[in-house]
């Protein structure tokens, strides 16, 4: 494998060249003369003096670096670090940085680190594989002064015992650069993910995050430059070449507003032009396609991460690592029309002022940054504006971010749903109670604040039987940020019904593609039938996140029911979906979602060539297993599905997917008693999925246990108090064990949910004797 040395890559770069980390690059002759050519930020700094200065040292320009004296931080003189019975030793050698530590085979070994990756709060570093991976150690470089903790080596992950095999392991799949981490650290990246081989020729147009990584490739902007240094040429107007104009705050002033203490913009915002860059890297999302442009929506190469549990908690603040576009979308200030520039300098990733003056550019500093407002010591901790509406998480265990949503504390709603608050962040030895109370004493009963969905996500995560008319009135509130109305839009999914089919209809011709991808997902559990009138539009949408979900929701639809215009406009679309998934070929899921678009479409030798390649590249990844066993009933080949889903767990016996897959399969082979030990084993591994409860119960009445069905329906109904099928099982199965007055009680709860469900209360209304026509007993 060849690397160039930096001198070298700067050339290329300047060239427009890109350079390959599996081969040469190419001359500065064969360099291609086109207007997309990149000529690394060297190209701009003559004419951008005080954009380069401000860049320079910035963690954009420090993102990935060769590793040299200069750039490695870390302690490479012999230093050891033990996790678990690994202790890995840092070392030199002819110049170059090495660590002795376990490889992918489990065994000690030297490994050459290649190149550094960050710069501070923390340093990772690369190493390269023959077949073109890079992967990052687990084991980091605190790079924080010593009296703050750092300057030590510690693990990524220090609460698990990682080995070989895997898959976040240092060596495994989940901690391969070409995928994870690539992208963002370097400019115009290109994987080149070569899935027959299953290598990478990953390339880049500059190692760092230079200026065309936001600005677009800059040789047509380069030559328009040179042609203005001409006597004829015109000194204004024209195509400057630039791929956007980064414009949306130019000529716009903000006036705080005397009565409220808040400032107006001069204008409203027209354009996200600026988050939507910023959100190529700063935001959790998964790539559709190559390469993104700037001036383009942000949905037109990712599908950014909705507010999901796991992810964010009920009320939107951050809990894994999501980054700040997605809790930014949900800020009063991002909907009133503030850019990522109005507080961050693009180019030196600082803020454009100290402390809370960043905050009193718009707020009146008399009102807010006083006491009175703030309640804490003057010169304390708590009258940092940040401290209270800006709260902290730590990520890679040493570097806390900000959450971007801008929210007022709400320890109230601690109390009610479990969220956590600004306030016992720092007092963390008093309780959300102490917290509230204190709050209403200081601002009243009354709470304020721009976020007030905490309660409809909570209740749709609970599974509460409110939940269906909490999220079918926040989807279509035209008051909610367009991420929050698409989060509850696919919300509406687990709640079936004419409403919300109305609802999601109209979110399909919103304006913005992040509500018509939420309103595409709420039509999930529609047949798809319906669905196709009411969703084939948007197979043109001009926006491929959205023309790829409406691909995937109607892939199923029946071509003899299709014009010959239809069905080659459903062609096109799922061509798109096929190419986003091949995008990331290098990964299992995107695969498994390959195998089963054939498994579909009954292009079962392609299907189950995708899903065998998705084992490959990750054997713990289980759902490759379901659906393998999926593709055999299909092919009447079930005996091959048993053999494939018992194989799986003898290696992930704790899988409650591959258990119930496997009580289905033998369900189809020997009828329903050979099934029920899988099916209960599914349900006690994973009693938050109410399938497998549900299916665990079918199986028991089919059996004749029609007692222990009920008991096991009514144990997962208390889990989840809306959910449809537990109802209705719960329902039939009394009603046909002869309870016809529990039947009944079952199906009103049922109709509350489902007013489809009424029909059945009618029939058991009529078939259930009143008390006075019962015989005495």
């Amino acid at each position: 494998m060849t690397f160039l040395c930096l001198k070298r890559l700067a050339l290329a770069a300047v060239a427009g060249l890109v350079v390959s980390l599996s081969a040469p690059t190419r001359g500065e002759a064969d360099a291609p003369a086109t207007a997309a050519a990149f000529v690394g930020s060297a190209a701009c700094a003559g004419c951008h003096q005080a954009e380069a200065t401000a860049w320079r040292g910035s963690h954009h320009d420090l993102a990935m670096q060769k590793a040299t004296e200069s750039s490695v931080l870390g302690d490479f003189s012999g230093a050891t670090f033990t996790y678990g019975d690994i202790t890995s030793r840092f070392f030199k050698r002819d110049g170059k940085f090495f660590v002795n530590t376990d490889g992918p085979d489990g065994k000690l070994a030297d490994f050459e680190i290649r190149y550094t990756f960050g710069v501070t709060p923390l340093q990772q570093y690369l190493i390269a594989f023959p077949d073109g991976r890079m992967q990052a150690l687990g084991i980091a470089w605190d790079s924080r002064p010593k009296e703050a903790g750092g300057q030590r080596w510690f693990h990524l992950y220090p609460d698990r015992r990682l080995k070989a095999g895997d898959p976040v392991h240092w060596t495994g799949i989940d901690q391969t650069w070409n995928f994870q981490c690539a992208e963002c650290h370097s400019t115009e990246l290109r994987k080149n993910y070569d899935a027959a081989s299953n290598t990478y020729a990953t390339t880049w147009a500059e190692i760092n995050v230079g200026c065309e990584a936001c600005h677009g490739p800059g040789a047509a902007h380069v030559a328009w430059a040179e042609r203005r240094k001409t006597a004829d040429w015109p000194q204004s107007g024209g195509d400057d070449g630039l791929s956007v104009h980064f414009d949306e705050r130019e000529a716009v002033s903000w006036a705080i507003d005397p009565t409220t203490g808040n400032a107006r913009r001069s204008a409203p915002r027209t354009s996200a032009k600026e988050l939507e860059t910023c959100g190529v890297c700063h935001s959790r999302s998964g790539k559709i396609a190559e390469p993104w442009r700037p001036g383009h929506s942000l949905l037109e190469t990712h599908v950014p991460s909705l507010l999901y549990a796991g992810l964010f908690e009920a009320d939107g603040k951050s809990l894994d690592e999501v980054y700040n576009y997605a809790p930014f979308r949900q800020s009063k200030m991002f909907m009133a029309g503030v850019s990522c520039s109005d507080c961050h300098n693009p180019h030196s990733l600082k803020l454009v002022a100290d402390g809370n003056a960043v905050c009193t550019q718009c707020h009146d500093e008399g009102k807010y940054a006083v006491s009175a407002h703030t309640h804490h010591a003057e010169g304390s901790a708590g009258t940092r504006c940040v401290a209270c509406h800006m709260p902290v998480k730590t990520y890679m265990q040493v570097d806390p971010r900000h959450d971007h949503a801008f929210r007022v504390p709400r320890p109230d709603e601690s109390v009610r749903f479990g969220t956590s608050n600004a306030c016992n962040d720092c007092h963390a030895d008093k309780d959300a109670a102490w917290a509230a109370a204190a709050i209403e004493q200081w601002f009243g009963p009354v709470r304020k604040g721009f976020q007030t969905w905490t309660g409809t996500f909570a209740a749709a995560r609970a599974g509460d039987p409110k939940a269906a008319a909490l999220l079918l009135k926040l989807a279509t509130s035209l008051e909610a940020p367009s991420i929050v109305r698409a989060t509850a839009f696919e919300g509406l999914a687990d709640y079936p019904g004419r409403d919300s089919a109305a609802a999601a209809q109209r979110g399909l011709a919103d304006p913005d593609p992040l509500v018509r991808l939420g309103a595409l997902r709420a039509m999930r559990a529609f047949p798809v039938e319906g669905t196709w009138q009411l969703a084939n539009g948007l197979l043109s949408d001009p926006v491929l996140a959205v023309r790829i979900e409406a691909a995937g929701l109607l892939a199923t639809t029946p071509a003899d029911r299709l014009s010959p215009a239809d069905r080659d406009r459903l062609a096109t679309a799922l061509a798109d979906y096929e190419a986003a998934q091949r995008v990331n070929a290098d990964r299992p899921e995107h695969r498994v979602n390959l195998g089963n678009l054939y498994l579909q479409q009954g292009r079962f030798a392609e299907a189950e060539k995708e899903l065998v390649a998705a084992q490959t590249l990750d054997p713990s990844f289980t759902p490759v297993y379901t659906s393998l066993a999926q593709l055999y009933a299909q092919q009447s080949r079930d005996a091959d599905g048993e053999r494939v889903l018992r194989d799986a767990l003898t290696r992930y016996p704790d899988a409650p997917e591959l258990h119930h897959a496997l009580g289905l399969n033998l369900v189809r082979q020997h009828g329903a008693d050979a099934s029920v030990a899988e099916f209960a084993r599914a349900a006690e591994l994973d009693p938050a999925d109410s399938l497998y409860a549900y299916v665990y119960a079918v199986a028991l009445n089919a059996v004749g246990r029609s007692e222990e069905a009920i008991r096991v329906l009514e144990e997962s109904h208390a889990r989840h108090p809306a959910d449809r099928d537990t109802l209705f099982a719960l329902t039939t199965i009394n009603r046909d064990a002869g309870r016809g007055d529990a039947a009944l009680a079952w199906a009103i709860r049922l109709a509350a949910i489902d007013p489809a469900a009424q029909s059945l209360v009618d029939q058991l209304q009529r078939s259930v004797p009143k008390p006075h026509d019962r015989p005495e007993q």
